[in-house]
């Protein structure tokens, strides 16, 4: 059995996935890389085949399904879910790799760092640091490294649209099993850029609480990717 699983849902990501498999492509013999796509038009599942990703398919934009599925696909004990904008410092792989010789039932998040030098992302960094580490509510875009028997007794991802890493750790049984590393990635500034981060964030914060009150993922979904 392959020891890690790195798990990567896309759509549409030609312009990213390059630079994260080239993150990845020095330690490629030593992990297995699932991409799962929801019906990208552009090159991205080429882009996966030519780096030695493999590739499976997803029959509907959804990415609680996309993580599932390459859950269930992958060989390893230990899964890591990362974004497709996703970057990686150069000596990462070096320093999980005492981690996950530790308690495996620890669930691990990266701190979060946007890959923008504006000053303003590093309030955004400072807040949302503050909130993974005291509140124990990291999101999606910060990575997660679990291992396939705390996936499994956690129920893993549901299968909806959005709201799927909200979903998983509010439904994790043990939250003190949940540890930040001293480690960041990078993420693209990618969703903030066409407005003002706290007009964002704010925004964000609706679309939670629209969620917690029981109002249908697919209603937020559409409303979130609204052009």
């Amino acid at each position: 059995m392959c020891k890690i699983s790195i798990i990567i849902p896309t759509i549409n990501e030609a312009n990213n996935l390059p630079l994260l498999l080239s993150d990845l492509s020095s330690i490629h013999k030593e992990i297995e890389i699932l991409i799962v796509d929801s019906g990208s038009k552009d090159r991205t599942t080429d882009i996966a085949k030519i780096y030695g990703a493999k590739v499976y398919k997803s029959r509907e934009k959804n990415r609680g399904l996309q993580l599932d599925i390459g859950a269930k696909k992958s060989k390893g004990e230990w899964l890591i879910f990362f974004h497709a904008d996703t970057r990686l410092t150069h000596d990462w792989f070096t320093k999980i790799i005492s981690v996950l010789e530790r308690n495996k039932n620890f669930i691990y998040y990266f701190k979060f760092k946007i890959n923008d030098k504006k000053i303003i992302y590093r309030v955004l960094e400072i807040l949302v640091n503050f909130r993974s580490k005291h509140f124990k509510q990291p999101y999606g875009d910060q990575g997660l490294i679990i291992h396939r028997s705390s996936y499994i007794k956690n129920n893993g991802f549901r299968k909806i649209p959005i709201m799927e890493d909200v979903d998983f750790f509010r439904r994790l049984k043990n939250k003190k099993n949940l540890k930040r590393l001293n480690l960041a990635i990078f993420t693209s500034s990618r969703k903030w850029e066409r407005t003002n981060i706290f007009v964002q964030a704010l925004k964000n914060w609706r679309f939670r609480r629209r969620w917690l009150k029981g109002e249908s993922t697919k209603s937020i979904y559409s409303d979130y990717y609204k052009k």
